[in-house]
């Protein structure tokens, strides 16, 4: 498998200020609530943060998938923000506002930079909660020793099973749909699973981050005794349907190696989770770990 060792980028200075520009004026029109971006420096690059809500607590931390940066987080803004800090990132590797220096040549760089951003910001006890790959990215973290986590939300996370044939099928028509009229688009969202075609603002992006190089390396499967040494409260929620993994599978797998995690199979989604399971995901953050569903 090949080491990443150059960092990712977009192809030209040109596609990058389209992307930035459509990112900015969507932020805009999408973001509901007052933020404070910022950046910070890392040891691979600088990262771009978006902080809403009080100014003082412990703080959620948001980190999207791969192809995706704070954005995709729009709808989880306003109902975490009423009671905690958020901070949404945009993940180094992937398109947006976060700039990669170095590359990321494997997990203990890639939970490294997050470890630095979140010392950058000061949290000592944050709510980490990251999607497939910023998943993975988020137990990376952990894993590197990185402290400053109080518990991890694993939204069908990335490092617990092989990539396959069925998910790289699931990608390929994604971004096949992604380029076809809204109409069709959204009609065809059911039938290839995957329900950010219906998401016209994240399809604009995707068809832009199409001019991204992405070299980050492919996360490969968590050992038993690594997941043992995750020494913080941990849930996982799981796309009933996903590509990327056999749900089932992995919550027969967790509940024999980490029985005290928390895993939920969400009935009715797959690996598009966060946009088509929004409000549920945010209820599980809020009440996670001391929540009802312990």
């Amino acid at each position: 498998m090949r080491v990443p060792d150059r960092p990712s980028a977009f192809t030209s200075d040109s596609a990058r200020d389209k992307y930035h520009a459509a990112y900015d004026r969507l932020l805009g029109e999408l973001w509901p609530v007052p933020i404070d971006a910022f950046d910070v420096e890392t040891r691979a690059g600088s990262v771009r943060i978006h902080r809403a809500g009080p100014a003082t607590g412990d703080p959620i931390v948001l980190v999207a998938g791969a192809g995706g940066n704070a954005l995709a987080w729009y709808r989880y803004v306003e109902p975490l923000a009423r009671t905690r800090p958020v901070l949404v990132v945009d993940p180094l590797g992937e398109p947006g506002r976060s700039v990669q220096r170095k590359p990321l040549a494997s997990g203990a760089d890639v939970g490294g930079w997050l470890t630095d951003a979140l010392a950058a910001v000061g949290a000592e006890r944050a709510h980490l909660a990251g999607f497939s790959a910023g998943a993975w990215a988020a137990v990376e973290q952990q894993l590197g020793g990185g402290g400053r986590v109080a518990a991890l939300t694993l939204v069908d996370p990335g490092g617990f099973a092989p990539i396959g044939w069925r998910f790289i099928r699931w990608a390929t028509l994604g971004a096949a749909a992604s380029m076809l009229p809204r109409t069709l688009r959204h009609r065809l969202a059911g039938t290839v699973g995957n329900g950010v075609l219906r998401e016209d603002a994240l399809v604009e992006l995707m068809r832009l981050g199409f001019s991204y190089r992405r070299r980050v390396p492919i996360p490969p499967v968590y050992t038993d005794e690594q997941i043992r040494n995750l020494f913080v409260p941990v849930q996982v929620l799981l796309g009933a349907h996903s590509a990327l993994l056999d749900a089932q599978a992995v919550a027969t797998r967790l509940a024999d190696i980490a029985p005290e995690w928390r895993v939920e199979i969400v009935p009715g989604t797959g690996h598009s989770l966060p946009v088509e399971a929004p409000d549920l995901i945010v209820e599980r953050i809020l009440d996670f770990p001391t929540g009802r569903h312990s």
